[in-house]
């Protein structure tokens, strides 16, 4: 078993970043990617572009390029083992004062899923991949460069539109951080 060191601020800088996500449809890409264009123009937060519409199941983290081939099997391993299943998206909500998202509804089979996968990845890899927020699936439209000051603006704006769509996980997609954007680099089906 390869052992990689707990993802720590003391972390390789070499090292490339990664994540993993669930991926809705093109349609709901298409639609999300919508509201992350619409923050970018009317409220400046561009951040979120840099990166597909996605809920995230295993947050950031740093791994050396060397063992990519541990973490794709791992990946792969776990993607084996699990059933496809149903997300539904609705509305908006946000963590004040920066992030706006679409809102996932409560599903005990993802949240189990989640923990799951972050047992085997420490189980397999070492690989701790626990965030201090817990598991609080979302998909992300406005973060971090959204300014304080917009904030209210922007919610107000998002709090009263209305969205909802329901797509089936498919799988698992790794992410990987490419010159300021996050690119997939490999997707693992769910059985």
């Amino acid at each position: 078993m390869y052992q990689q060191n707990q993802v720590s601020s003391a972390r390789n800088m070499r090292d490339p970043l990664f994540f993993v996500a669930l991926l809705p449809g093109e349609e709901i890409q298409q639609e999300v990617t919508a509201f992350k264009r619409y923050c970018a123009v009317h409220f400046g937060a561009r951040h979120s572009l840099t990166s597909p519409p996605h809920i995230t199941m295993v947050p950031p983290f740093g791994w050396d390029k060397t063992n990519l081939p541990a973490l794709r099997e791992a990946l792969d391993d776990f993607a084996a083992t699990t059933p496809p299943f149903d997300v539904t998206l609705r509305n908006f909500s946000c963590f004040p004062p920066r992030v706006i998202y679409v809102d996932v509804v409560p599903n005990p089979l993802m949240a189990t899923i989640a923990e799951s996968l972050a047992q085997h990845l420490d189980q397999k890899l070492g690989l701790k991949t626990t965030s201090e927020h817990g598991f609080n699936p979302h998909m992300t439209i406005a973060h971090r460069d959204l300014q304080r000051e917009l904030f209210p603006k922007a919610w107000s704006y998002f709090s009263r539109q209305e969205y909802q769509r329901s797509f089936t996980a498919e799988g698992l997609t790794l992410l990987r951080h490419e010159q300021r954007r996050w690119e997939l680099d490999a997707f693992f089906p769910f059985s």
